[in-house]
Order: C-alpha cells, then structure tokens, then sequence
C-alpha cells in the first residue's frame, strides 16, 4: 500500500495519530508537549476528519487538572477522548488518572516526557514525569524515535480499546517530541485496519446513559474495598499478550515489526544494556559498532514498562548474557534503586523457579542513570558502560554523562569514540532565539527529506531563556538510516548566523577536516580574515575549511526583512552546498516560504522572495591566505570583576561549558546567588537606543517600558561628573524637588539590552524642526560598545537618589529608583517584565517573590536581581520559583 514519507517531528506524529482516532482532544499547553494539543487544534480548524468522517472537537481548558478533568467526564459519556501533557502537567493530573483507571476506562495520553522541577525548573526531558505515575494502574508505552511515535501512538489506542486499560503513550521530551526525522506516515486504511467497530461500540456502551442509568464513583468501606481493588487484575494479566497481539498486527498491517520487549545484538551476547526511550537508537548504532569489531554485546528496548510481563522480557534476553546494565532516565532518591532497575531485579527472582527460565546463573545486574534534563548519551558513553561491565566487579548505581566528585558515581568513557560513518552530511548552525534559523532549519531539513531520497534528521538546542538566547541547529542527512539520538560534535558544514557568537563559543572547535564555514557578518569578503581572532585563521588553515561569508543584516533590512536573517542564510547555504541545482534549490524555498508563511499574507511572502533572490548575490567565497594575523586576544566571557561563583560556574554555562562542571560545583539545594545577570553581557541588539539630551523632557517613560532595565536615569550633584568618560551625556535636571545645580543622566547599557525598540516608541518628545528626531533614537551597537560600556560602569558607581526625595507614584519618580530586577532572559520586547520591575524599584528591599514556573521562571530563578549589595547593604527581594509550581 503506498504512503506518503514526511519529515514532522515527534509531536506532530502523535497529534496526527491522536487527532485520526479521537473525537475529543482536551488540552491545555506545557512544554514540550505543547505542539501536539497546537498540530490537533490546526487540523480540526482546517476541517480534517477522523477515520470515523468527523471533525474532532479540541478545547483549550484552564490548566491540566482541568484538561484531566474534561477527559475523564468526556469518557463517561463513551466518547473517545485524549490529551496531551508533560512534567508537573501530568502530575496534576494523576487523581484523575487514579479513577480513569480505576474504572477500566479506555483512553490514550500522550506525554512528550519532562524532567520535574526539584532543586530546579528544567524544561528539557527525561522520564522523571511517567516514573511518577506507574502506580496508576496506567499502561505506559514508550515510543524510541519520531517513527515510534506515529506507530505507538496507534498501538496504544488499539490496545487501549481491547483491554480497557488506559495507556500512557510517552516518548522523551525535546529530543524525540522536537526532533524532525523524515518518516512513512500512516493513512487512514493503516489506521482504521487497527481499531475495530466493536471495540468502538463497546466503549460507548460502557458510557453513562440517561436511557440506562447506573451508579458510578461510589464511596467504599474497608468492608469491601480491597476485594473492589482487586477485581481489576485479570485485566492487567491479559494486558501484555493482547498488546503483543495488537503489535503482530501492526507489522502485518504496516511491515513494521515490534515486541514487547526487543532485544538487538549479538545472538551469544555476554553483555547488554537494558534501556527504554531514545537512547535505545543510540545504543543500537553503538552495538552496531562494537558487534563489527567483534564484540558480544546486545541490548533489550522496554517498549511496554506496564504492565511489565516478566515471562516476555526473560524471553527477550539471550541465554548467554553474564552482566546487565539497567539504564534508568530519572533518579529515585532514597530508594533501592531507580524502577526500571528494581523491576528487572524482581524479574530475575520471580522467574527463577519458572520453566521459561533460561539461565544456568542468574546475571549480575547493575543499575545506571543518565541523561536527566536531555543531558547528552553518545556512543562514547555507552562503549563506557560496555567496557564497564567488562570488569569482575562494575559500578552499581552508577551515572553516566557527568562528572560527579561528591558521591564518585560516574563512569569513565573516552569522549574520542565514534560511530559516525563517513558519507552523511552533518550540519551545524547557530543563531538566535526568534532570528529565524530554527524555523529556515526544518524547513531545509523538510525539502531535504521530501525532495530527495536521502534519510534526514534534524534536531534543535534551545536555550531556557527562549528569545534571544543561543539557538543550535544540527542537520543530518544521507542514503543511511539515521539513529543518531545526540549532538553532532563533527560537522562538514557549519554556520554562524551571528557574529557576536565567535566570541562567546568556539564555534569551529567542532569542524572537521575540509568541512565548510558560512558567516554573516558587517564585515566584506576583502576585510573579514584581519578581523577574525587568530584562533579561529589557525582552524580554517589547519582544518582546511572554505569559508563563505555575506552580510545578511544588510540583505534583511534592503529587502523588508527586519531582523529576520533565515532566509537568506538558508539560500546560502542550498548555494554553498549543491544539495539541488541553484534554481530548483530556489524552487523550493519559495514553495517553502509560502507554505510556511501564506497565512500571513503576500506582502509577507513576497519580502521572503525577495530576500531569497538578493541573497546568491550578495554571498562570497573568502580566499584563505596561510598568514595568521589575527588578534590572540580572546574577549572574556564576564568581566575580570565578577566574583567566584560566577567566573567558576555561571561563565562556564554561558560559554556552553556546562556539561563540564562537576557536581561539586552546583548548589546543593538549588539556591543560586543574585545579581548575577549583570555579568553575561549579551551583545544581541544591532541597534540601541541613544540619549539627545537637548531634546528630552525627562519623563523617564523609556526606563518605565523597558523590559531589560537597560535604559536608566539618575538625578545626582554635579561634581559627582569631574572624573566622567569623555562620550558621557548629562543636563541639568528639571523640577523643584532637585537643588538648581542637579544633574540629569540617561544611561543605556548598551550590551545589556535587547534592541526592542520600545523606549523609541514611548519616547513622547520630538525635535521640532525635525519630527522624525526623538529624544531616544536606535543607532548601530558596534560603533558604541567601547565606550558605551565605560559610560555603563561610570553610571553605576554614581550614587543612588535618596528615597525620600522621589515622589515615587509617579512615572518620572518611580523610575528614579534602582531596579532590582535587570537584565533577565525574557523575550525582547517582553510585556510582563517592566511591572516586576517596578514592583522591585518601588517594594524591592522588603519583597519575597513566590512566582510559578514558565515565562516568569526565566527572568525570576534564572539570572535575576541587580548589584543592591553596592549601595543598600545586600538587601534585596528574595526568588522562590517553586512556591507556586504550575507549568512552563
């Protein structure tokens, strides 16, 4: 039967799964799992149908209890009914996952798995989220890779129908929800070939009925309610067959052959590794590796964890095996040992005395975490644990990944060991948050995977701090199937669609040898090689990379294109690299951008266009000469005058370093230290604002609106100017309240602040004899930075006004008062930060801020807080992200 290949991500293959057999999708958004309630809200609003011929209802709820809540009634009625969830939105919603189960109620969840916030908020995945609701009575079915998805997802759903269990159908948050990989997508025949019409009618009949009344959700006494518990349990014993039925059916149906437990490697492997979710594809492409060079080794993927058939999984492991290694994606503390390791345990001691028994000695089986919060598992690390159980006596609870000097849990892996085979193309790409590059990188990783025959992958490292923040884009594609569940760490092309990059990351530390180098920069093809540092002239002689370059800012802002570089960077890249002839490449962009952005509308399209025309044009080829004559001077990544915590931890974050520190480094509650954001100077705004003081008014609206604090005032005497930088700016200050002699100043910090634009906008005051002259005005950053950063540290050290002399409920008086809140990871532009600000200048020295998690999270526990232990004796507002714990 044909069907169409596609290249979606994980989420998008859920939702697709979910919205085709569900009639009710009640949602409500967290990350990551948000897109799949987004794609199942679009495809009803474009009036897709359900196998069934109807358009499924989706409805936006107020939080996740309530999305839990809204399913659970839906399913009284006998509608088929699903959500969408993750982290602390699915932990809302476990009372009512006790009484969906409770009442064998057949429903599918779909959770996208998170990390919980414990010591701290961590958006990213692991399976900390589903660990916590085994004890449900849920099924929970796990999904490996974007293809799983699609096919777990109507696994789960089939199976659900027929046992009347409820599934939890999960697959690891980000890497696999956000990954897009090109798949064979399920059509409606798969789909309806999987659920029969009586499954359907059973279900509805079991639905409360005002022409059949019954009682359901009664009270019970210990007279009665252990025997009520345990009804349930044929039902669980019938669970594991009939989802491995459902599963042969599958493979029939789709040629796509799965088990409950499957077991790949060696048929007299020694040791094996036994491992549920994404790693399992990147532990398959290592044993791939090791079986080639001769070793015995072998793993088991945990696709059904409950209910857990011990019988299948002792079945699913060779007779040979002599060492275990159980890898669990979360961390239990305080218990045995983390679930998935106790249950193969169990499993081992109850099946002993079983005749399926195949083991003259039981196999010594350790335990290991790794990859919480989406920390990296590469090949390197699982040869680690390979060689580990090598050893007469491995490591138990062991980690991987990390560096741990406190409890000595970690293994040792040679970080050189590769699995990559020659031939594929890896790309690597950093830009922005909200510059476009992610966006331009699905939709090349899309023409790729749709145009050509090549397997592509395409998988996107985002920062915590959303817009603004350092956005990583890594591209693979080639003839071979791609199960590389890691970053790419040897790229044969990489792009910096930032300038500013080259000084906070090493960017070609990861270019291989004859690997290709795109930049943008203000720079031209005849200037860019003087200016670059040296180590970066040494790197492209040495590594032998060709090197493009093209001022895309420019390109962006003569075509109508804002700040928005992708599309351009994107031609250039279709250019550089010969994936298509030069004018079908173009073809395809364009088909892409109107796809992409039709649904704003043709001006917006034909900018798009035009940017893709002057982009060729507009790119060069830089001739490498062999001379190093770059600077050795490296910018540092915080200033020399930061203290300790943030020169030995915070800088290293900053400059990508993270993974690095050990576990001696980090709090050991989670309680960070403040005024930290003072230190990371971003350099992301192209413009800022500047201060014409002869025009001004001083009405302090464009400290008022600005969400970063980065643009300030300050009314002091004026001696306290005789030793001011010669580029600063000040004017007698207007007001009764002030001595005649008073200085006003309006400083920017110009490395600080975002280029959003808005204190122009709020800007009241116009140079008459030139109305398009304001008071504040944006001009190019770079030509300021030298000395707009000397005039910052000038400001700061001016004294604070005194309190007592601020009418404070005033704009101009508010604004007078040091805010204790600068600098933090909000969106440019950001709406809700200036209110936290002011709550801080006018109430800060007295304030314990108890926020929830999600946008409020990144500017309140992240970095937050200016230097109040200057002038104000280190008081200071106090942060708890956690009092108030919702969703992010």
């Amino acid at each position: 039967m044909n069907r169409k290949m596609v290249t979606i991500d994980g989420n998008e293959a859920a939702a697709y799964i979910a919205h085709k057999t569900n009639e009710i999708c009640a949602i409500y958004p967290i990350t990551p799992s948000s897109n799949m309630g987004e794609h199942a809200d679009a495809f009803s609003a474009q009036g897709r149908r359900n196998i069934w011929g109807t358009i499924p209802t989706v409805e936006a709820m107020q939080s996740e209890g309530g999305a839990a809540g809204a399913v659970h009634g839906a399913l009284q009625t006998g509608a088929l009914t699903t959500t969408f969830t993750a982290s602390q939105g699915l932990l809302l919603m476990i009372p009512n996952m006790y009484k969906i189960a409770g009442e064998l109620t057949a429903t599918v969840f779909h959770v996208s798995a998170r990390s919980l916030a414990a010591q701290a908020l961590s958006i990213f995945g692991d399976h900390s989220d589903v660990m916590a609701t085994r004890a449900t009575g849920w099924a929970m079915l796990s999904a490996n890779s974007v293809q799983e998805v699609m096919d777990m997802a109507l696994i789960a759903q089939s199976s659900t129908l027929q046992t009347r269990i409820p599934f939890i159908h999960f697959f690891d948050g980000f890497r696999t929800s956000h990954e897009v990989l090109k798949i064979e997508q399920l059509n409606d025949d798969d789909i309806k070939g999987m659920i029969d019409d009586e499954w359907v009618i059973a279900h509805r009949k079991r639905g409360m009925n005002p022409n059949d009344p019954v009682l359901r959700g009664t009270a019970q006494n210990p007279d009665v309610y252990f025997q009520g518990r345990e009804t349930v349990n044929p039902f669980y014993e019938a669970t594991p067959e009939i989802v491995q039925k459902t599963m042969d059916r599958f493979a029939r149906i789709a040629g796509r052959s799965y088990h409950l437990f499957d077991y790949y490697g060696a048929e007299d492997a020694e040791r094996v590794i036994v491992i549920m979710g994404s790693g399992a594809e990147a532990v398959e492409e290592t044993v791939d590796h090791m079986l080639a060079a001769g070793e015995r080794v072998g793993l088991v993927k945990i696709r059904l964890f409950r209910p857990f058939s011990i019988k299948h999984f002792i079945n699913a492991l060779p007779a040979s095996v002599k060492k275990i290694a159980v890898l669990d994606r979360t961390k239990e503390p305080g218990g045995a040992g983390e679930p998935m390791y106790q249950d193969v345990i169990t499993a081992f001691a109850e099946a002993k005395s079983e005749a399926y028994y195949q083991f003259d000695e039981m196999p010594l089986i350790v335990g290991g975490r790794y990859g919480l919060s989406s920390k990296e598992f590469t090949p390197a690390m699982i040869k680690g644990i390979y060689d580990e159980l090598i050893k007469d006596k491995p490591k138990n609870h062991f980690t991987i990944g990390i560096r741990d000097d406190v409890s000595f849990t970690s293994l040792d892996f040679d970080p050189e060991y590769h699995t990559s085979k020659p031939g594929n193309f890896r790309g690597l790409f950093y830009g922005l948050g909200s510059d476009g590059t992610v966006g331009a990188n699905k939709n090349s990783i899309k023409i790729i995977g749709e145009g050509t025959d090549n397997y592509a992958q395409g998988y996107f490292v985002y920062d915590s701090k959303k817009s603004g923040s350092t956005t990583t884009s890594h591209l693979r594609f080639g003839k071979e199937k791609i199960r590389a569940t890691y970053l790419i760490d040897k790229a044969s092309f990489i792009a910096c669609h930032q300038y500013e990059l080259l000084d906070q990351f090493d960017i070609l530390s990861n270019a291989e040898e004859g690997a290709t180098f795109l930049l943008t920069s203000h720079l031209n093809k005849d200037e860019i090689w003087g200016a670059l540092p040296r180590h970066y002239q040494k790197q492209i002689v040495d590594k032998k990379i060709k090197f493009y370059v093209i001022d895309a800012v420019t390109v962006a802002k003569e075509t109508g294109m804002g700040s928005r570089i992708n599309t351009i960077m994107q031609t250039c890249f279709f250019a550089i690299s010969g994936i298509f002839p030069k004018d079908e490449a173009i073809a395809k962009i364009k088909e892409a951008i109107k796809k992409t952005y039709g649904n704003k509308g043709d001006v917006v399209v034909e900018k798009n266009y035009n940017a893709v025309d002057q982009s060729v044009s507009n790119l060069f080829q830089v001739d490498v000469p062999n001379t190093l004559n770059g600077s050795d001077v490296r910018r540092l990544i915080v200033p020399e005058a930061a203290p300790d915590f943030v020169q030995q931890v915070t800088a290293e974050i900053i400059a990508g370093r993270g993974d690095a520190l050990p576990v001696s480094a980090m709090p050991i509650d989670g309680t960070w230290p403040t005024a930290t954001t003072q230190w990371e100077k971003r350099n992301i705004a192209l413009e800022v604002p500047v201060w014409e003081p002869d025009i001004c008014i001083q009405c302090n609206k464009c400290a008022l609106v600005c969400p970063h604090a980065a643009i300030r005032p300050k009314i002091t005497t004026p001696d306290a100017f005789d030793n001011a930088p010669e580029t600063i700016k000040h004017i007698g200050a207007k007001g009764r309240e002030w001595e005649a002699d008073s200085q006003y100043i309006l400083q920017v910090a110009v490395e600080d602040c975002t280029g959003c634009n808005l204190c122009v906008e709020a800007c009241p005051a116009r140079d008459k004899t030139n109305l398009s002259r304001k008071a504040i005005n944006m001009a190019d950053q770079r030509p300021l930075r030298d000395s707009e950063r000397i005039n910052w540290d000038f400001f700061t050290d001016l004294p604070e006004v005194d309190r007592g002399n601020v009418k404070a409920g005033s704009v101009k008086g508010s604004q007078l008062l040091q805010p204790l809140f600068e600098f933090s990871g909000a969106c440019v532009g950001c709406g809700e930060t200036p209110y936290v600000k002011l709550a801080s200048q006018l109430f800060g020295d007295r304030m314990v801020i108890a926020n929830a998690t999600g946008c409020s999270s990144i500017y309140g526990g992240n970095l937050p807080t200016t230097p109040w232990a200057k002038n104000n004796a280190g008081r200071g507002p106090t942060w708890n992200n956690s009092l108030f714990e919702d969703n992010a």
